[in-house]
């Protein structure tokens, strides 16, 4: 049954991103895929998902124990703040705050967690600006 409820939240939620995706306005000189087709997609394989979970649940589903939701939670609430933290600070910044609570998480020590946080976050800033060609945001703090 716990599956099912999962699929329906789901495929409703699958419903309301490709709406939003349909009302993203797409400038007259975009390239032919367009900046539609990724949401979508994400949109299309997420429903596709959610109606297997409604049609075949698992008879005998496993929730995981309560240790493990202190720690989901906090990856949670981490990844929220880094959504809203990553203009005004910035991409290195944001992502190796993140990446070294991330680590934390799965047991990693603090020292680990911090040279492989920031470590992580310059080569993709590097790999996404110079090798890409994309921009990242540098934060309002340093830009």
């Amino acid at each position: 049954m716990s599956d099912r409820i999962l699929g329906l939240v789901l495929l409703i939620l699958s419903a309301a991103y490709a709406i939003g995706a349909r009302a993203m306005e797409v400038g007259f000189l975009s390239d032919p895929v367009g900046p539609r087709t990724f949401p979508y997609l994400i949109a299309a394989i997420m429903g596709a998902s959610s109606l297997w979970l409604i049609l075949r649940p698992d008879p005998e589903p496993a929730w995981p124990s309560r240790g493990f939701w202190i720690p989901f939670g906090l990856a949670l609430l981490s990844l929220v703040a880094y959504a809203y933290l990553l203009v005004p600070l910035g991409f290195i910044v944001t992502t190796a705050l993140e990446m070294t609570l991330l680590s934390m998480l799965f047991g990693a020590k603090p020292r680990q967690a911090a040279v492989g946080g920031l470590s992580f976050s310059v080569l993709v800033y590097l790999l996404f600006t110079q090798v890409l060609g994309v921009p990242l945001p540098v934060g309002r703090i340093f830009g």
